[in-house]
């Protein structure tokens, strides 16, 4: 189940939530009974798999009349 985070506009508290999705934007109480709270956007790492970054173009050109040599 995803966790949420939240700040609460009263006391300053930061605090998580389990809930599902379809319940992600519903509004929340913080621990200390406040229910000014504002929902933090978070941020998602995405890593590469095994060979990283961007898959590599050969050298040399590719054809057609930017690189092939038909232009020049």
């Amino acid at each position: 189940m995803p966790r949420y985070d939240f700040r609460c506009r009263s006391c300053g508290d930061t605090f998580e939530l389990s809930r599902p999705m379809a319940q992600s934007n519903d509004p929340a109480v913080c621990p200390q009974g406040h229910p000014d709270t504002v929902k933090l956007l978070s941020a998602v790492a995405v890593t590469g798999g095994a060979g990283g970054g961007a898959p590599q173009q050969p050298a040399g050109g590719g054809g057609g009349c930017c690189g092939g040599g038909c232009c020049g």
